[in-house]
């Protein structure tokens, strides 16, 4: 009676550790995804901030050039930012994230081929904004890709990767440059569409 008793409590013990075991993990999965959660969310702070300065240097250089053939710059301005606005996906929100870079660094590049616009301290200060602004983005972009990538790695490792199966927990997509992002664009091509 007693070794039967003792093996009631052994099992016992060994359960409670498992479930402690398994509960520890579960814990520190939720805290990373919420981690990459918050760090995506540092990322779409920026693109707001972004979205938020580039209307004022769209105002501004409107109000010098009077719509001087510059108008497709606007348009894919608006059309990005509403693409960014309907993704649902990081991968989405990238795409429509670098269109708008493609269309911002045409609207700069209107900006540095006429001197009445160069000289304009608005527009100056708006630049030194919105450059403030890519430096923050490329900044939290990296904390985000890390933050991902140490949860990716986290729940794939043995025995983590057990808990991360049964309960759901799968891998986060990190933020990727579109294919060709790592040229620059040609200032005397840019017209040319």
């Amino acid at each position: 009676m007693k070794k039967k008793l003792s093996w009631v409590w052994i099992i016992i013990i060994i359960i409670v550790l498992l479930v402690i075991f398994f509960v520890s993990k579960y814990n520190k999965m939720v805290t990373m995804r919420n981690d990459a959660n918050v760090a995506w969310s540092q990322v779409e702070n920026q693109y707001q901030r972004r979205f938020d300065l580039t209307p004022q240097l769209v105002d501004s250089v409107k109000q010098i050039l009077k719509q001087e053939g510059t108008e497709d710059v606007y348009v894919r301005l608006a059309e990005a930012r509403s693409n960014y606005a309907g993704a649902s996906t990081v991968n989405q929100k990238v795409e429509a994230a670098e269109s708008y870079d493609s269309a911002l660094s045409r609207l700069l590049a209107v900006v540095e081929n006429y001197p009445q616009l160069k000289a304009n301290e608005n527009i100056k200060d708006l630049q030194v904004s919105i450059e403030g602004t890519e430096n923050r983005l490329a900044v939290e972009r990296g904390r985000f890709n890390d933050t991902v990538g140490a949860y990716n790695a986290y729940i794939i490792r043995f025995p983590n990767n057990l808990t991360a199966n049964m309960f759901g927990f799968d891998k986060m997509e990190t933020f990727e440059a579109q294919e060709g992002s790592d040229t620059a664009p040609e200032v005397g091509n840019m017209f040319d569409n």
